[in-house]
């Protein structure tokens, strides 16, 4: 009896899916790395190693993404703030799904995904109503790694530049013939899809628009949390084992948001940034060496 009663209970929990929730709503315990397969852990484990390996002693500045409940860190690189957002061009908006950062309501940890970035980073760890996770009858924002469904996580990065630019696809709109090392900044909020026409709609939260001379994203929650700043780097998979060589401040909101997915959807099939499905994630940068200490 107790054999068929462990069938079931693992059972249901398969049932559950990405979503980590059973019928009722309620949070359930969300995979850690010593429950994924071998293979695919140890790939991770190995692109740390690799990551750690060919940066060491080469004068990488500090690296993320991050756990932005960890202050700790060791790296000698010191490079000043980027101002403020209000005094910077935002020059690009892209998102990623599952956070690449991890922390605040954001700490579910995906799995190691397949080792390319894609079904891998941190989930929202907060509840969900039967009504919210009703499933679309198409993916969002879909691509050859797969779509967005009610309940997925997604992380978007509002980047900002000094120089004399405007929005536009990818980093390079961040830079310019006249300013080839401009001071970047991150604003990074997290957000929980959701299938419910009265959520925040992802246009708005994307809107942007001159301000005092700035192109600015006027859209980004300021209810969510005391942003973490810290001095990092770019992000993406590409890094996962060599370093990246931007300078990056990073303000990153603890709290989710909750966001229409069929507004995601529409942006995605139309927006300035060429963006029309998420981005994978790179690996949680762990090593003290290649992280800033965040001040108290």
């Amino acid at each position: 009896m107790k054999k068929i009663l462990l069938t079931l209970i693992l059972a249901a929990g398969i049932l559950t899916g990405c979503n980590g929730m059973d019928q009722h709503g309620i949070k359930l315990n969300g995979h850690t790395e010593t429950e994924m397969p071998n293979s695919v852990t140890e790939t991770v484990t190995q692109q740390q190693n690799n990551l750690s390996h060919n940066t060491a002693g080469k004068g990488y500045g500090p690296q993320s993404p991050r756990d932005i409940d960890s202050r700790q860190g060791m790296n000698p690189v010191i490079f000043s703030d980027a101002p403020d957002r209000s005094q910077m061009n935002l020059c690009n908006i892209h998102f990623h799904k599952n956070a690449e950062h991890k922390g605040g309501e954001f700490t579910d940890y995906a799995g190691p995904g397949d080792g390319h970035g894609y079904n891998s980073g941190y989930r929202y760890t907060g509840l969900f109503s039967k009504e919210e996770l009703k499933p679309l009858d198409h993916d969002a924002c879909a691509s050859e790694h797969g779509g967005l469904q009610p309940g997925d996580t997604i992380e978007v990065h509002y980047v900002h530049s000094t120089a004399r630019v405007k929005p536009g696809p990818s980093l390079a709109a961040c830079m310019s013939e006249s300013i080839k090392n401009p001071q970047l900044r991150v604003e990074a909020q997290v957000y929980a899809l959701v299938n419910d026409p009265k959520a925040r709609d992802f246009s708005e939260l994307t809107a942007v628009s001159k301000q005092q001379g700035y192109f600015q994203a006027t859209g980004i929650p300021e209810d969510t949390g005391t942003p973490v700043q810290y001095a990092g780097s770019t992000t993406g998979p590409a890094y996962n084992e060599k370093g990246s060589p931007y300078q990056v401040t990073w303000s990153v909101r603890p709290k989710v948001a909750k966001v229409n997915i069929q507004s995601v959807d529409r942006w995605c099939k139309e927006n300035p940034f060429n963006e029309d499905h998420a981005h994978g994630v790179r690996n949680l940068v762990t090593d003290p060496a290649l992280l800033s200490r965040i001040p108290q």
